[in-house]
């Protein structure tokens, strides 16, 4: 028996019997072409195999390449999840905050943006310095390029605003509902505290009987221009600020009668070119009457900061502001207590007594209180037409409206990431989440039932009351197209149909919700419980 050794790659091994005789006494020479003979008994046949196709290097090198970008991409991402936003409670990625993530593998070097929701984010240097810190540690990075950013100026709300309100983030009332309370101080000084946080601000004095901002500020073109081509007013500025006031349009003070007043006040506010801000501050006038409630009609309000004195009689009108706007469903953010001490011969004094602002926000529970002192250089500062926290920056007072500044800066946030999530479609397990505003119960209603609950004049009578549409009318499996929010009260939602559903948040809570949701794989069998 012979050995057959192993043919190297790509020859293939035939064993063949002795050749047939084509007669007895002779044998055919067969000639075989390709054919090498090995031995007596084994050939070895050539055959050309042609191997696996391969990629080039170049690509090879690539694809390895995108890969591990990719997974410096994540690890940087997993740095970064390390940040938590105070205010969200949750992490900057999971918040959308990291924008343009960039790894250059041969400089070792990382390059991205913090998109922050407002440029007066108080903690950005925070954010800032921990980006630096947490990616730095990463062992194969040698370089962090950090840009900071915030998001564009846009209302949270659905539907159709005034042209002059499209690119306003946040408007903020200053209210008191009763006057000589230094609500116009705490406005004014509260917007140009906001101008030095880094952010674009405008005030809007809606007090037509009585103007306050002419006298506060000092801007060089101290009247209302209009644009002739749209028909829009310019804004007048002073250091930064866009203000609109009727004290500006020429006539001094209004004397007029309530319904003239409203459509002055909606003209002034709505057809101002404001442009891009991120805050839109509107000094309240006194009172909880018709101007009241078209500012808070017409103009989508993010949230109220209340400003009272320490007499019994300030509480309780301020008391009526606040339950008006709890009506209207925006929300107040901060007491201001004014003219509330001064200090002599080491000594601070309260001269009309305490308690009032405290009884503000344990009343209404509103979440934070600022004291401001009796100064006369806060009311000089006003008469002046400078303000006092761009007169003396460093100063007591301007300190107390840093720390309003910061409040309202952290509240407004939360106030639109609350709005923004707070009705949402899951697709997975077919069911609309709903998660109320200050509220921390979260529950899950069937798209079906939030349509045949609408109480528009569409689905239900006006007049008599009867139910024009009909539980078979609304498919079971019907879908929202989309969801958005509706001021702070209602999300408005399309549907396939083209209807719009106002749906406000105290009527969702009443409906009948989906208990024992079953799980995403399985969502196709859900119905209302």
């Amino acid at each position: 028996m012979q050995l057959l050794q192993t043919p190297p790659s790509g020859l293939a091994i035939s064993t063949q019997s002795p050749l047939p005789r084509s007669g007895a006494n002779s044998l055919k020479a067969h000639r075989l072409s390709s054919t090498l003979r090995c031995s007596s008994s084994v050939r070895v046949h050539r055959r050309f195999v042609r191997p696996p196709s391969l990629p080039r290097a170049s690509s090879v090198e690539a694809s390895a390449s995108v890969e591990s970008v990719d997974a410096a991409k994540k690890e940087v991402l997993v740095a970064l999840s390390q940040i938590i936003d105070p205010d969200f409670g949750t992490d900057i990625v999971s918040c959308g905050f990291v924008k343009d993530l960039f790894v250059d593998e041969a400089l070792k070097e990382v390059s991205f943006r913090l998109e922050l929701t407002t440029p007066a984010c108080p903690i950005k240097d925070m954010f800032e310095q921990r980006a630096n810190e947490v990616v730095g540690a990463l062992p194969w990075v040698k370089k962090v390029n950090v840009t900071m950013s915030a998001q564009p100026a846009k209302p949270v709300f659905a539907g159709e605003l005034p042209k002059g309100l499209q690119r306003i983030s946040n408007i903020v009332a200053v209210s008191s509902c009763k006057g000589g309370v230094g609500k116009s101080t705490v406005a004014v000084n509260l917007a140009y505290t906001l101008v030095g946080m880094g952010a674009r601000v405008g005030i809007f004095d809606a007090d037509v009987y009585g103007p306050s901002l002419p006298t506060m500020v000092s801007p060089e073109n101290r009247l209302l221009e209009m644009n002739p081509e749209t028909r829009t007013i310019l804004p007048t500025e002073f250091m930064g600020v866009k203000l609109v006031s009727f004290g500006f349009a020429g006539q001094g003070r209004a004397i007029m009668r309530g319904p003239m007043v409203s459509g002055v006040i909606n003209q002034l506010l709505t057809t101002a070119e404001w442009g891009e801000l991120d805050y839109l501050v509107i000094d309240m006038p006194p009172g909880t009457g018709d101007i009241q409630l078209t500012l808070c009609q017409v103009a989508p309000l993010t949230a109220a900061v209340i400003v009272t004195t320490p007499q019994k009689l300030a509480f309780i009108d301020v008391a009526k502001g606040v339950r008006m706007f709890s009506k209207l469903k925006v929300p107040c953010i901060a007491v201001v207590e004014n003219m509330c001490y001064f200090d002599a011969d080491s000594k601070r004094y309260y001269p009309f007594g305490k308690g009032s602002g405290s009884q503000v926000v344990q009343q209404f529970g509103i979440p934070y209180l600022f004291d401001l002192p009796i100064r006369p250089t806060l009311s000089a500062s006003g008469d002046s037409g400078t303000p006092e926290v761009v007169a003396d920056p460093q100063g007591e007072v301007a300190k107390t409206f840093q720390d309003l500044g910061v409040c309202v800066v952290q509240q407004c946030a939360k106030i639109r990431q609350q709005v923004s999530t707070a009705v949402s479609y899951d697709k997975s397990i077919r069911a609309i989440k709903v998660k109320v505003p200050d509220s921390d119960e979260e529950f899950l209603l069937h798209p079906a039932t939030v349509r045949r609950n609408d109480r528009s004049a569409q689905s239900v009578d006006e007049w008599t009351g009867e139910q024009k549409l009909q539980y078979g009318d609304v498919a079971e499996d019907i879908e929202p197209e989309d969801i958005r929010p509706m001021g702070n009260y209602a999300v408005s939602i399309t549907w396939p149909d083209g209807f719009n559903q106002i749906a406000p948040y105290d009527q969702l809570e009443t409906m009948e919700r989906l208990v024992d949701v079953p799980e995403p794989t399985r969502a196709a069998g859900i119905g209302a419980v």
